[in-house]
């Protein structure tokens, strides 16, 4: 616990010296912010982030799940010595036919080899069961050890299966651009889009991810009206993908006189950035016009055609920007950004498809869902699609520790409702 407490007022203090759009901290503040912390630490284990986090482990242990592994366990042929080991990595100097075809056995090898390996784990088991009769305590008190470490081991495995079973998208491995728009509420909803749109600068920074903005349209009191950026880093689009929608802030606005508190609204899109083997666009289909850059910028604003505007004709897909100098270098930009919303419309499509009955991949999609809720007053983030709320919000708006949490508790409900569409498609089938 004072270890935890230590590293809070570390990590606080630190914050003294951040410049951000969030204010600096006053010490009451840091106080706030160490308490905050420690609260979240210490009762974790009794609260929302918890539950979702066994959530998986409790479906591992059900008899949906051990009914649906005895099923799988007859499909799944038999291996033997010469069969490609489970840690080993699939090759992929095939073609595309032969690559597709290639990975669905090598997974089902894969699965075969790591389902063999739990029941061997499971025998190991009974075996050291049995030894808890035993006259000697001290072989029962080795046995009690060994049982220990051997469940561990079979909780490990049941999570490889899930895991293996479990498709991963497309689009994962993929870089992305995250654009932020104000919505409702004036002023106070730009003031908040400014601070969500640093939240995940610090984020990115916190993963050691690249950031780097492609539109930042301000408002005049230092609010955001609409800003993109492309973000890049290991597994950028997995772990960011469930915070598209709509993000809703409750707070006294600076500009209220006599303390009431307003709600206000920003959305997320989170665009998957394709590859080239992903996505092909013919130069016919697009128009690119230039004109002059607007707003901030000195000299070079107005006087030269340096913006650039795609718009891509079969779709009506629009892309700007207008941060560089260089019209050479905004047309890139604004080709990556296209690129990654007709890419996004291609994988909603097909997500539609695959995960008509899956809340969480569905939901987190549209734009007019409220998704999550920042409440100042009650020092309170609460995301609605997964019932789970963290306290110490000036903690969770700093993009490191708490909305990381909140990032893994999202992916770790998906694969839990991905693993129970797998379960229930099973059990109808073999009706």
């Amino acid at each position: 616990m004072n270890i935890v407490m230590l590293v809070s007022a570390r990590q606080c203090i630190s914050c003294l010296f951040r410049i951000s759009s969030i204010k600096w901290h006053t010490w009451p503040d840091v106080i706030s912010c160490v308490r905050g912390r420690w609260f979240f630490s210490s009762q974790a284990a009794d609260g929302n982030e918890q539950r979702h986090l066994t959530r998986m482990g409790e479906a591992l242990k059900s008899d949906l799940w051990i009914s649906y592994l005895n099923r799988l366990e007859k499909k799944i042929p038999a291996v033997g010595d010469t069969t490609v080991s489970h840690s080993d990595k699939f090759p992929t100097h095939k073609g595309d036919a032969q690559l597709r075809e290639g990975k669905n056995n090598w997974d089902l090898r894969r699965l075969g080899h790591v389902v063999q390996d739990l029941r061997s784990k499971e025998n190991e088991l009974k075996e050291l069961q049995q030894l808890l009769r035993d006259e000697s305590e001290d072989m029962r008190t080795l046995a009690n050890t060994e049982i220990e470490s051997c469940q561990e081991e079979i909780e490990k495995l049941k999570h490889q299966i899930a895991g293996l079973l479990i498709q991963r998208e497309e689009a994962d491995d993929n870089d992305l651009i995250v654009e932020v728009t104000a919505g409702v509420g004036g002023q106070e909803a730009m003031l908040f889009t400014a601070e969500v749109f640093d939240m995940y600068q610090h984020y990115a920074s916190h993963k050691n991810w690249s950031f780097d903005i492609l539109e930042y349209y301000p408002s005049d009191l230092g609010g955001l009206r609409h800003a993109t950026a492309s973000v890049g880093g290991l597994e950028a689009y997995k772990n960011l993908k469930f915070e598209g929608g709509v993000h809703r802030v409750q707070r006294v606005p600076r500009t209220e006189k006599q303390g009431r508190i307003h709600t206000s609204t920003m959305t997320i899109a989170i665009l998957p950035q394709p590859s080239e083997i992903n996505l092909v666009i013919n130069p016919k289909d697009l128009r690119i016009e230039t004109k002059r850059a607007s707003g901030a910028g000195g000299q070079h604003v107005n006087t030269t055609d340096s913006a650039v505007r795609i718009v891509h004709i079969p779709t009506g897909v629009v892309s700007e920007c207008q941060q560089e100098r260089s019209q050479i270098k905004n047309k890139e930009k604004a080709m990556q950004v296209l690129r990654a919303k007709l890419y996004s419309m291609k994988l909603e499509e097909e997500t539609n498809k695959r995960y008509n009955a899956r809340k969480i991949q569905i939901g987190t999609k549209g734009r007019s869902e409220k998704i999550r809720t920042y409440n100042f007053p009650q020092d309170r983030v609460t995301d609605h699609r997964i019932g789970m709320s963290l306290h110490n919000i000036e903690g969770f708006m700093l993009g490191e520790e708490l909305l990381d949490e909140m990032i893994q508790s999202l992916s770790d409900y998906a694969d839990y409702e991905s693993l129970m569409d797998i379960i229930s498609e099973s059990s109808s089938e073999d009706l």
